[in-house]
């Protein structure tokens, strides 16, 4: 086939051009995702508790994600201060995921257990209390608002729809898991939670 005759047919060069895309991001990308998924293997991640999610849902009200990013990148400078890096499975339970990209404060991929409760609270409550020259902003009427278990029951329903493995029990365990329990209880369980990631089993 000759150069003049592609370049004089549209429709022909057109054919041709979508062809060549195709073949080449085929060759790129499924090798790069057979790669990656043989890597992170079919890992299954046991869903957030009714508690955790609750303050997954107070992360998300209060802007956190802005701040914060939830995703470390294999990177020797990041691995070294944050630990390691993100798998997807991680995340797969997150509607919408955390990952960002905007870092004024830390990474919180892995800050699950690394700081006491009690540090946490008086961190969300006045940050400068635990950490003189932080910017963030405080928190303390999270400690006032107690969480409401009917509407905790309906967004598991929803998450379940979404893929989220909730079970009837689990759902009917939502009132007593969160009797008397704030949004600062919540925020604080969910940030507890991050890179401690449970097998589902």
């Amino acid at each position: 086939m000759s150069h003049d005759v592609v370049e004089r047919k549209l429709g022909l060069l057109i054919v041709l051009i979508v062809l060549v895309i195709s073949v080449g991001g085929f060759i790129e990308v499924v090798p790069l995702a057979m790669s990656a998924a043989a890597k992170q293997g079919a890992v299954q991640i046991a869903p957030r508790t009714a508690l955790e999610q609750a303050g997954f849902d107070v992360y998300e009200r209060e802007g956190c994600y802005l701040c914060h990013s939830q995703q470390i990148r294999p990177f020797r400078s990041e691995t070294e201060r944050y630990g390691p890096y993100s798998v997807a499975a991680e995340s797969q339970y997150d509607h919408p995921f955390q990952w960002g990209s905007k870092r004024t404060g830390p990474d919180l991929a892995r800050v699950g257990g690394r700081y006491s409760d009690d540090w946490h609270r008086l961190h969300l409550r006045n940050p400068r209390d635990v950490v003189p020259e932080s910017n963030m902003p405080g928190f303390p009427w999270l400690e006032q608002d107690q969480l409401d278990a009917a509407l905790l029951q309906r967004k598991l329903r929803v998450l379940r729809l979404l893929g989220t493995p909730y079970t009837d029990a689990d759902i009917a365990a939502v009132p007593a898991a969160v009797q008397d329990k704030t949004e600062l209880d919540a925020l604080v369980a969910y940030l507890q939670s991050l890179g401690l990631a449970r097998p589902r089993g």
